[in-house]
């Protein structure tokens, strides 16, 4: 017991009573012991939320009026299955929100960090956790001598004791992969973001191809009844034309060959087909009227 209360007298040195608070703070708190409820800095920027949390928000109570039979646990299980199978682009809206919220206390926090209000508040908690440490000794000082020499943390396949720098730093190295998986997780949230957007982009490409398509068709279609009725309008008025020559008559088949015989023919022999050129200019002519008329 003397031993450890003269270890708290060598902690005078404010340096090193910094380092107790800290060992304190991540040492946790002894076994047995009423933990006094920890100071609240009210002058302190508001804590950003989750992407998560402000789904929660979001939805919760329109699932309680939905559902007023199920427990607050329940409702939690329903809205985190619910979040598990939303889609990124409707996910992505609270994740957006939540790093706005979090740029936004990181802002502030360094802005309050300057101000004196923030000083005072440490002070106020160094002092609260100095206190607990003097009473923590007079309290279970054998105790707590007796853990510090005997009482080893065991995880997984190390053995390492607690209390010591090995374990602080064996700490420190789980916090940092903690904090590269979190980093690792919010990149492939974003790239999963940015490949969900390609995909309604594509989706929005192909409906159009679609629509164009479709529309093209009608065209087509529209082009095709255009030119059968136009076959079949010369067939009538030159069925009873038969060419110089072959005396041959047009038919629905053959009215495409016809005109292109026709058609030689007024072109190279003009003067010998004067009253053939007669007769088309006048079946033209009533062509064109019965079009107008139309």
């Amino acid at each position: 017991m003397s031993e450890l209360n003269s270890g708290l007298q060598a902690t005078a040195n404010p340096s090193d009573l910094h380092d107790t608070i800290e060992t304190k703070k991540k040492s946790g708190w002894p076994k047995g012991r009423k933990r006094k409820k920890s100071l609240k800095d009210v002058n302190a920027p508001k804590q950003p939320l989750t992407g998560y949390v402000r789904f929660l928000n979001n939805r919760r109570e329109q699932l309680r009026r939905e559902n007023p039979n199920l427990s607050f646990s329940e409702i939690t299980k329903v809205l985190g299955a619910e979040w598990s199978n939303l889609q990124q682009r409707e996910k992505q809206r609270f994740l957006d929100d939540a790093e706005k919220d979090k740029e936004r206390y990181q802002t502030e926090m360094e802005a309050y960090q300057k101000t004196d209000a923030y000083k005072q508040f440490k002070s106020q908690q160094e002092k609260r956790l100095k206190g607990d440490i003097e009473e923590d000794m007079n309290v279970n000082g054998d105790t707590l001598e007796e853990e510090n020499d005997t009482t080893t943390s065991t995880n997984g396949n190390f053995d390492i004791p607690i209390f010591t720098e090995d374990f602080l730093d064996h700490n420190k190295a789980r916090e940092s992969e903690l904090r590269q998986l979190r980093k690792q997780t919010t990149e492939l949230e974003e790239q999963n973001a940015i490949l969900s957007k390609h995909i309604e982009n594509m989706k929005q490409a192909i409906d159009k191809l679609e629509v164009d398509s479709v529309q093209q068709r009608n065209s087509n279609l529209a082009l095709q009844n255009h030119l059968d009725n136009l076959r079949s309008t010369l067939t009538s008025h030159f069925s009873t034309i038969p060419l110089p020559g072959t005396n041959e008559i047009p038919s629905l088949d053959t009215i495409d060959t016809y005109m292109g015989k026709l058609h030689t023919l007024i072109l190279d022999s003009p003067q010998e087909n004067e009253s053939l050129i007669a007769t088309v200019r006048e079946i033209v002519g009533r062509f064109n009227s019965d079009r107008l008329e139309q």
